[in-house]
């Protein structure tokens, strides 16, 4: 039983988390979380909370947009068109796989297996012989598979949607809005902490890969004429360790160690809000229990990052079964989630730059023919002029020189536009935002947390979790259940909650079977009433990870918790 298996059954047991609708089979891909897991996970939420937005506020504020999402967000954020794996399906038992997954179990990895076109993939399947692994029968062609879960609003078939595979989106169509609403300043961040969906071809890694899951994500979007980071000094001499594009090119595996001011300077990363976010993720993995030497960021190479991205690193962490483990994703959007929601709602979604003197400066403008357009749309005349409003002139006269132009859904023909030049005084500029973007898996992190403090002492297990999310902070035990020994515990139990703390109250059977208990939960403090208690007023405090024991006065108690505590 490799250390996996231990974690997995140790969470079962104490009730961490194990396979959603487990009476009827379980399923792949789905969790059910349990009262020590649920508290666990909120932890390790509130933690990402306050790294990520408390700690920034002012500029990261945090919203809460739906899961289900109309399709039209979808098609202009790509992901219909875009958001797929490749699948191959067996020809004769017809079980179906993951492409790229089935070759590297078989195969070994291959250098650039993600950015493999689908025929490219056939051929690897033909050369190196790889075969269904339930029956031994011969794959057929790799195609691509939509992991978006399609849903409809409503009784109406047309009314097609989606369940959000990431929360970003709902941060994009709120942009405007709420850059309005916070007085119009940048930079400002995003963030969402939410239920996500993706439809997973053959999820086979636990919690890792999930079909449903928590996001924590931040969109953070800024000028890119002014991207510099006010916050850069607190980070600028954190360490990073970077296996670059170049280096992830060149079949390399061991990361390079930098300061972040290094990786800058070097242009090893091309924003300093991205640099300044993957500071803050190194040191919130390394507080979940991951060590420094154990994280690095990994390039993605252009063939293999997500179609918004011009520059992507991901945080993996190297686990016992799996090896290197994606647990963050960091990429640099640009503008393009805006500019697209900008072109296919017809809004403008673009922000006033203003000029430091006024300049003179000749301009094209689109005048709509309201009359002509009137005609052809009639009711929806408003709403094609409110497109048309929201387009640049010179993007506009281009699209119309080939033809028509869709925009905002309506077709439009060069006679419904007069394109006139004049000078105007010119106080400003409208530009499109770019956007930098941490992302989290809340569950996946969970997993991580559980196995860096999973540990073995004397033949006993010991859920080292770290002090600042331990789902129960301190264990009380009576050390008899007479002469008083059980009422003395249960007032300390009761004043240590009634201090914020959650506790755990055991009186059942021997003292070192309590100790094993609490050891197994991840409680990092035991207070023991015994018969000393009554006479002198003291109590026993055990440490989870040394196993000491030391005495303390009652009326101590809560000075000494507070401050142990405020170590995380």
């Amino acid at each position: 039983m490799d250390k996996y298996d231990k974690v997995i059954d140790l969470c079962k047991r104490r009730g961490f988390f194990w396979p959603a609708s487990e009476i009827y089979g379980g399923v792949a891909g789905f969790l059910d979380f349990g009262p020590l897991g649920t508290m666990l996970k909120r932890n390790v939420e509130r933690r990402w909370r306050e790294t990520f937005i408390h700690k920034n506020h002012g500029i990261v504020y945090e919203i809460e947009t739906p899961m289900i999402t109309p399709s039209k967000v979808f098609e202009a954020s790509g992901h219909v068109e875009n958001f797929t794996d490749v699948i191959v399906e067996c020809t004769s038992c017809h079980k179906k796989f993951r492409a790229d997954h089935i070759i590297i179990e078989q195969a070994g990895d291959i250098q650039g297996i993600e950015g493999k076109t689908v025929a490219q993939l056939d051929d690897i399947i033909s050369a190196k012989n790889v075969i269904c692994t339930e029956c031994g029968g011969k794959l057929g062609k790799v195609s691509n598979f939509n992991l978006l879960f399609r849903t409809n609003i409503g009784p109406y078939s047309e009314n097609i949607a989606y369940i959000r595979p990431e929360a970003a989106q709902g941060m994009f169509t709120n942009f405007k809005s709420i850059y309005t609403a916070m007085r119009e300043r940048l930079p400002i961040g995003l963030a969402q902490i939410g239920k996500v969906a993706r439809n997973e071809i053959s999820p086979r890694q636990g919690p890792l890969r999930l079909r449903e899951f928590t996001i924590m994500e931040v969109e953070f979007f800024f000028d890119p004429k002014s991207p510099g980071c006010s916050l850069l000094e607190q980070v600028h001499d954190k360490k990073l360790r970077l296996l670059t594009e170049d280096l992830v090119a060149a079949e390399k595996t061991d990361p390079v160690e930098v300061t972040v001011r290094e990786a800058l300077s070097e242009k090893l990363i091309k924003s300093d809000w991205l640099a300044y976010f993957m500071a803050l993720s190194t040191d919130f993995i390394s507080e979940l229990g991951a060590p420094h030497n154990s994280q690095m960021f990994v390039g993605k190479l252009a063939k293999e990052r997500a179609h918004y991205s011009a520059q992507t690193f991901d945080q993996l962490v190297k686990l016992d079964r799996w090896g290197w483990v994606e647990v963050s994703g960091h990429a640099y959007r640009t503008d393009y989630d805006l500019s697209r929601h900008q072109q296919y709602s017809g809004q403008d979604l673009g922000v006033f730059r203003k000029y430091g003197v006024p300049k003179k400066t000749r301009v094209l403008v689109a005048k709509p023919r309201v009359d002509l357009i009137s005609r052809e749309y009639k009711s929806e005349t408003g709403k094609v002029l409110a497109a048309l409003k929201g387009l640049d002139a010179a993007s506009l006269r281009s699209m119309l020189a080939a033809g028509s132009a869709v925009v905002g859904g309506h077709a439009i023909r060069p006679e419904f536009v007069e394109f006139v030049e004049k000078e105007e005084s010119i106080t400003g500029e409208r530009f499109i935002p770019h956007v930098a973007e941490p992302s989290f898996g809340a569950d996946r992190l969970t997993y991580l947390t559980l196995e860096c403090a999973y540990k073995e002492k004397d033949d006993r297990t010991v859920l080292s979790l770290p002090r600042s999310i331990a789902p129960v902070k301190i264990c009380v035990f009576p050390l008899v259940n007479k002469d008083g020994i059980n009422e003395k515990a249960q007032a300390i139990f009761d004043a240590i909650r009634a201090d914020g703390y959650i506790a755990d109250f055991d009186d059942g059977g021997s003292i070192g079977r309590r100790y094993a208990r609490s050891d197994e939960i991840g409680a990092p403090i035991a207070v023991t009433v015994d018969y000393q208690t009554m006479q002198d007023e003291t109590v026993t405090i055990r440490d989870r990870d040394t196993w000491e024991q030391s005495r303390i006065q009652i009326s101590a108690l809560q000075s000494y918790l507070n401050g142990y505590f405020s170590i995380r």
